[in-house]
Parts: C-alpha cells; structure tokens; sequence
C-alpha cells in the first residue's frame, strides 16, 4: 500500500523536524477493553461513539426504538444486558455529541427526525433515562448531524436529511438561526472554525462551503472538492484552512488542504487507497494532527499540518487485524499526560470497544511542555446571548501540567427543562401562555387543547416515520433491490 511520497518524510536529503515524527500508537490489553456493547449497525456514517473525561458513550441496537450506552471513562469488562440506557428515542439515534462545556451533558440526534439533549448523573446511569433536559423539534427529516459551539455557551448545531442546518439556543430552547436554502442536497458534515463564527460545510453536490450562520449568507464555495461521488468530509483547522477527505473519480481515498482565502485550488492533495470507507477525520488543534479513521478500516493513518510544503505530512499508520465500526476520540483534557499520551481513541469492534492510545516516547519523568500546550478548557468564552448579538472568542485555554481537574461549573442547570415550542418559519419561540384564570371552564379548555396538541405531535410524528419508510422503499424499488 502505497500511502506517500519519499518528500513526505525527506526534504532535499534532511530528515523532517518535528517531535511527532515518533507517535506510537498502542492498544490497550484485553482486561482494558469493554465486552458485550451491541454496537449499532446504522447505515450512517458516523463515529458511533463520543467520549469525554468522564464518559465513554456509544450508540448501541435497540429493538423498536433508538438508544445509546453511557458509562463512566474507567468501566471495563462485559456490559451486562440489563446496564441501563439512554433510550428516549422513538427511531435509530444517528449522531452523539458531549457537550464541550459540561462533561455531564450530551446531545443526541435521531431519525425521528429530532434532537435531544441529555443530563447523565456523575457516576453513569442507574435506571433507563428516557426523559431529556431538551427536546428540539425543527427538522422535517432524521437528523444526523451535531456540532456544538466551540466557546459560546448551550449553542448547538443540527444538520438533517431535509438538507437544513438550524442552531439552537438551548437556554431558551428557541431555533435561533435556520439554513434552509444554502445545500441544494443532504448535507454530508458540517464544521465550526476556531472562535465559531464561521461554519464550512460538506454537501452531496461535492461542493465546499463557507457560511455565516448568524446572517446566513454563504462566504465562499468551491465546487468538486473531491471528484468522486461517494461522502466527503471537512473540518477547520486553528489557523482557518480547510481539511477534506473524499474519494477521487477512480474511487481513491484523498486527503486534501484548502486555504480559505484562496479555494481555487488545494495546497496538498493525498492520495491512499481504493477503500470503500468513508474517512472520518479527527483533528487535535494542540498538536496540528489529523487522524483519519475509515469505517470498515484496519488502520488509523496520522498526519502532521505544518506550514511548510507539502503541508500535509504522514507521520504514521497504526494497523490491526480486527476493522472499526466507529470511533471515540477522547477530548485533550481527558489524556494521561504523566504517560506522554497526546491522544486517544475507543474503537468500536462488532460487540466490543477497545482504547488505543497515541504516545510520544520521552525518557524523562517531567510533565513535557512542548507536547501539551494549552487547551480548551471546559469553561465557555461568551454566553448564547453574547454569540448571538455578534462576539466572537476564541474557547478558553487551561493548562495540563500536573493534570487537568475540573473546576466547578458556574452554568450548571442553565438548559431549559421545557423548551417554548419554536415556529418552523420564523425561529421564533411562542409566545407564553397568558395567566390562567381562576374558572374551571378556562382550565377544562386548556387541558382539551393540551391533549389535543399531543395527539396531533404524536399523529405528526407517525406519519412522518411512515413516509420516511416509503420513500426508503421506493429507493430500494427505483435502484432495483426490490
């Protein structure tokens, strides 16, 4: 397998400086490891798993409904049949996101065409939890798609099948911004930049997109990222360039660096093999790395961004005999650093989740400075209403040194427990119901009106399930499956 060029490694005869050139990756034994998880098997592309400090969550089979483990960061061993979930779903959950800001708080994203958004206790879960903090209705499709603000407090992206991206302000509950025209198709992954003022996109229709989501203009695009037809993916990098992976006309799996000042052509193209799975990249904005994990995969390729040509440099591949479903990779706070452990990932096997750590070998005992520069921490730059009314900043940096403990959170409790019910169109919140009056018949009428409302949501909902169903089957008839 041929994965790069001799320059990648050597430049005019000079070995390459860099302190990541060594990164080893090692699985952990098998006692480490966690046994019995019936990972899910959605046809979507998705990590599957999202990890955090004290949380390792995966999206997991569940009969009739959608559902997703959580259990806290050090559990190991078999995972009982009867370990509670978090089952609150009416269909398959496609997406799940940790929250940056509350290592306790978790979105998750479903094709019952909403969102919800989840308070997991400290210590895990003790009984089912079927009944979230938020629920966030606003897509007419499955949503498959979360992206939390980087620093602005309880924001939240959603990007689903009806090709719309919405953002929420989960204080309020309200839809606060909706794209419903920038992507003519299904939206195959959405980033936020540094300081999330800007979001870039990924679309079926194989172009990149640069977009304000706060005015909803679209401030750039560059058509045919990637020339095959299969999923792309983009994500920001620190420094406001673009990376993308996707597939080349001859089906070859490419990694490529854009300049946003300039998209008209990439700084560095890479090509790497003839794999059918899409590579799901995880960029660490500490170290300037990307780790590119394919699904399906037995490997986890890496490469280092720099500055100087070709930009884009293959460091290493960590290979294994079993392929990944899926992957967790940990946030920067979460890594051993008295171990020089710079990342580390939780790959999804077919009924078990294994830890692979990335390591950089030093001799000495000391914490390495040069390896773990400042992080974002959990505490967030600004408050929704900030972001909203126009600031920027970039997340809130903490240092590693010693370890990274969490202080207290001042924003605990801040998401609203009931949503106001949002208007499709306007993003509005509805406006409150007014005092009720002291009569009996005042209060009958609200209770008739109540129930009414829910049998229409529940009514909505079904049908919507059905359709969805319908327009699989007709797929599967025009494609001639049937």
């Amino acid at each position: 397998e041929s994965i790069c060029s001799a320059d990648m490694s050597f430049r005019r005869g000079v070995v390459r400086q860099s302190k990541f050139r060594h990164v080893f990756a090692q699985a952990w034994k098998t006692e480490h490891c966690i046994d019995d998880v019936r990972v899910s098997r959605v046809t979507w592309d998705t990590s599957l798993c999202a990890v955090n400090p004290k949380f390792i969550a995966v999206i997991i089979e569940a009969g009739g409904g959608g559902a997703f483990l959580v259990v806290p960061i050090g559990k190991s061993g078999r995972i009982d049949q009867s370990c509670p979930t978090v089952c609150g779903h009416a269909a398959p959950v496609l997406d799940i996101q940790w929250s940056p800001h509350d290592d306790n708080v978790i979105a998750s994203a479903s094709e019952d065409c909403t969102v919800k958004v989840w308070q997991i206790p400290d210590g895990g879960l003790t009984s089912p939890m079927t009944e979230a903090i938020v629920t966030l209705e606003g897509h007419s499709k499955r949503v498959g798609i979360l992206a939390w603000h980087p620093s602005a407090l309880n924001i939240l992206l959603t990007a689903g099948c009806d090709n719309v991206i919405c953002v929420w302000n989960l204080g309020t509950g309200e839809l606060v911004y909706q794209l419903a025209d920038a992507h003519p198709d299904l939206i195959y992954s959405v980033s936020w930049n540094k300081d999330g003022s800007i979001i870039c996109t990924v679309c079926k229709d194989k172009a990149l997109r640069v977009i304000d989501p706060r005015r909803g203009t679209i401030l750039k695009v560059k058509e045919k990222v990637h020339d095959g037809t299969r999923p792309m993916r983009a994500v920001f990098l620190s420094d406001g360039k673009i990376l993308t992976t996707g597939f080349s006309r001859m089906s070859e799996r490419q990694l490529a660096l854009w300049d946003t000042k300039d998209l008209s052509e990439p700084m560095a193209v890479q090509e790497m093999d003839t794999s059918n799975g899409v590579l799901l990249p995880f960029y660490d904005p500490d170290t300037n790395m990307v780790y590119l994990c394919g699904k399906g995969d037995c490997t986890i390729r890496y490469f280092e961004v720099t500055d100087e040509s070709p930009y884009v440099h293959f460091l290493s591949l960590y290979s294994s005999k079993e392929p990944q479903r899926g992957a967790g990779f940990l946030s920067k706070r979460g890594v051993d650093v008295n171990k020089c452990e710079i990342a580390r990932f939780y790959k999804l096997h077919e009924r078990k989740v294994e830890p692979i750590s990335m390591t950089v070998p030093r001799k000495s005992d000391l914490f390495q400075g040069d390896l773990y520069p400042d992080t974002a921490g959990s505490e967030p730059a600004l408050l929704a209403d900030e972001w909203i009314a126009g600031q920027d900043a970039p997340p809130l940096l903490v240092s590693l040194s010693g370890g990274y403990n969490a202080p207290p959170s001042k924003h605990r409790d801040t998401i609203r427990s009931k949503p106001q019910l949002v208007s499709q169109d306007s993003g509005a919140g509805a406006a409150p119901p007014s005092a009720p009056t002291s009569t009996t018949t005042s209060e009958d009428l609200l209770n008739e009106l109540l129930a009414e409302m829910k049998a229409l949501r529940a009514v909505v909902l079904a049908q919507s399930q059905r359709i969805e169903l319908l327009e699989r089957q007709l797929a599967r008839i025009e494609d001639g499956d049937v």
